[in-house]
């Protein structure tokens, strides 16, 4: 069974828990109950009581008081820091929307701030941990390569760079995988014009990813399907010349000899 995480209200309502403190008991008889109020705690208190549940790996508490060291003390130095520590406690948490939220409400107060790189990717990681397969739509794998390629071009020798570029290749990939799926649905059906507008995309933009091969290749059917040899053996030309001895290439090059031998 998937494991379920805690909601963001419930974390939030488990949090308050922690922050109700005793006041006084009713001394003398009659019954009464204890008298308990919300209580403001001191930033330091508040702000080590964060840091132990996110030490005791209770994400979900730790980035509530985090808000909370936040919303008590907007004003000192510690609400700087619980911000992003708050970003990063959703993020572990899977709770991905809140983190990417607490991350770009630091940038925008704390835009020039030393730990500005950290923010923007635990922006292009919460985006990137969301990525569905091909068959899907492809607008947080978008999200992920903008904000991953945000990280590389305002800092691009942060220690944080190095992964988002091997992140951003990743993304590259998938969004060419899911151009080669909508292109191949195209072929099955006989669209060869459409067929060949997706494949023609991966070969433009995604020329670098494991799928530019396959494309080409594809190019070569559609083009031919539709009547154009001359194309298709431009596009047969480019694969042998940048992917020689490649599997797709050998069958493009069957595939002109073939059905266009002359041209």
């Amino acid at each position: 069974m998937t494991q379920r995480f805690p909601s963001r209200a419930m974390t939030r309502l488990l949090a308050a828990a922690l922050i109700i403190t005793p006041l006084a008991a009713c001394a003398g008889g009659g019954g009464s109950k204890p008298d308990t109020r919300y209580v403001a705690r001191d930033v330091n208190t508040l702000y080590r009581a964060a840091q132990d549940r996110l030490d005791r790996q209770q994400y979900g508490i730790a980035a509530a008081l985090f808000d909370e060291v936040e919303r008590q003390h907007p004003y000192s130095p510690w609400a700087r820091r619980a911000q992003l520590m708050s970003s990063f406690s959703y993020y572990m948490d899977r709770e991905y929307t809140p983190a990417i939220e607490a991350a770009q409400r630091f940038l925008a107060i704390h835009p020039g701030n030393k730990d500005a790189p950290y923010a923007y990717y635990l922006i292009g990681l919460s985006y990137y941990e969301q990525i569905s397969d091909v068959t899907r739509d492809q607008k947080i794998t978008q999200q992920a390569s903008n904000a991953l390629g945000e990280v590389i071009r305002r800092y691009p020798d942060s220690r944080y760079a190095s992964d988002a570029r091997l992140k951003v290749d990743l993304v590259q990939d998938h969004l060419a995988g899911k151009e080669m799926e909508i292109g191949r649905f195209y072929q099955r059906s006989s669209n060869w014009l459409a067929a060949s507008i997706r494949f023609r995309e991966v070969v433009d933009k995604y020329q670098t990813t494991s799928h530019a091969p396959e494309a080409l290749y594809r190019l070569t059917e559609s083009y031919l399907a539709l009547g154009i040899p001359v194309e298709a053996k431009k596009s047969a030309a480019v694969l042998g010349a940048n992917y020689p001895g490649n599997e797709w290439y050998d069958r493009a090059y069957k595939l002109m000899q073939k059905h266009a031998p002359s041209v």
